[in-house]
């Protein structure tokens, strides 16, 4: 056999393995334009008391959860079939773990549209509108961790990392707002609850967005981040005194 048919098998194996590798890629990117869609619209139907559009949130999850299985069966044969190493293995791992953070990502906005169905039975509160732009800014870190994703651009995950602090202190300020609103007047009580829920809801889906981000810098470097992850969401030592 002379050397240009024996390197025909190594090239069919690389492009057999470039392919099986851009079917997870597509997946998860499917999953990611999937989950922004869906936390878009979850705040919109809390904003506008819009039944109609919960439940389609709510109907769609499913959409999202059956993409991470496929994610999952496809890992699973790269793993199988290629035995990656380096940083194919990196790139692989990478993506089961992005599509885990995106299901879950999922599972939080379907929370948000489900407590939306509940407050359209009470009495409206003003608040409510004050979800859009926490939902706006965790929708927009999803879509630049997808970006940084297609383009392997580390810094701009960093960028996303640092972005989930400004996230948790606009968790705080509504959360701190909620609380009076309830003290004032008890009628409020069980929807703000449920708007509290939901504002959590979305801060969880801010630190999804940033596992992401994180699992994009080791799967460039392949090193752990060393600082610390910043926080600002300080309602777990929080106390709101009445006048």
């Amino acid at each position: 056999m002379d050397e240009k048919s024996s390197a025909l098998p190594t090239r069919h194996i690389v492009t057999a393995y470039d392919e099986q590798l851009n079917v997870m890629h597509n997946l998860v990117r499917e999953m990611g334009r999937l989950a922004a869609e869906q936390i878009g619209n979850a705040v919109a139907a809390i904003a506008d008391r819009d039944t109609d559009l919960a439940a389609q949130v709510m109907e769609r999850d499913g959409r999202i959860d059956a993409l991470e299985q496929q994610v999952e069966g496809q890992v699973v044969r790269l793993l199988a079939l290629r035995h990656p190493k380096a940083n194919d293995l990196r790139v692989v791992i990478a993506g089961l773990r992005i599509a885990n953070n995106l299901e879950r990502i999922g599972d939080f906005a379907a929370n948000v549209a489900k407590r939306s169905m509940t407050l359209h039975s009470q009495p409206e509160v003003a608040l409510a509108r004050s979800m859009l732009p926490i939902g706006q800014a965790v929708a927009g870190m999803l879509g630049d961790v997808m970006r940084a994703y297609d383009t392997n651009d580390a810094d701009a995950a960093l960028a996303v990392r640092r972005k989930d602090a400004d996230v948790d202190r606009a968790y705080t300020a509504l959360f701190r707002e909620l609380l009076t609103y309830m003290m004032e007047s008890p009628a409020r009580i069980t929807a703000c609850t449920h708007l509290l829920f939901a504002a959590k809801n979305l801060e969880r889906i801010g630190d999804h967005a940033t596992n992401i981000a994180e699992t994009l810098c080791f799967r460039v470097s392949g090193q752990p981040l060393d600082e610390e992850r910043a926080k600002g969401d300080d309602t777990a030592t929080m106390t709101v005194m009445p006048d």
